[in-house]
């Protein structure tokens, strides 16, 4: 009998622990590999991608998939470097998943060096279970 309140309070514990439910793991997982194959230059990127992507970028840009796809195998915006610096918001509401996160990035654009620090709203839905960028928003963290 008093095996039970020990692990009582073991799963307690352990069940509170847990910051993310499977899907939100896996979302940030998808994270992870999307900013390693931008800065890889890697087509094998928009196989994350759903096909009606929009992607809102800090200078006002709008891309679509077709854009997006265009302008990365031109190498128009080469990244250098895509560090996460935090994630400030994580929800998920079926099977939808919003992600607000801050990233320090560095590259060329047209040949020209850059370095900034983004905050980034990304929209990821669950499409034949498989978790896909629906929209990403990115606006400039002015020092």
């Amino acid at each position: 009998m008093r095996f039970f309140p020990i692990l009582f309070l073991f799963c307690f514990v352990f069940g509170f622990s847990q910051k993310y439910s499977k899907d939100e793991k896996t979302v940030l997982l998808k994270v992870k590999k999307l900013d390693s194959l931008m800065m890889k230059n890697d087509v094998q990127i928009v196989d994350l991608f759903c096909s009606d992507v929009s992607f809102g970028h800090s200078n006002g840009w709008i891309q679509n998939l077709e854009d997006f796809k265009n302008d990365f195998s031109s190498k128009k915006v080469s990244y250098k470097e895509i560090t996460q610096l935090e994630i400030s918001e994580l929800k998920q509401f079926k099977n939808t998943v919003s992600i607000r996160r801050s990233v320090k990035v560095a590259g060329l654009y047209k040949n020209q060096d850059f370095e900034m620090k983004l905050a980034l709203l990304e929209i990821w839905l669950k499409k034949k279970s498989a978790w896909k960028l629906w929209s990403r928003q990115s606006v400039e963290i002015k020092p």
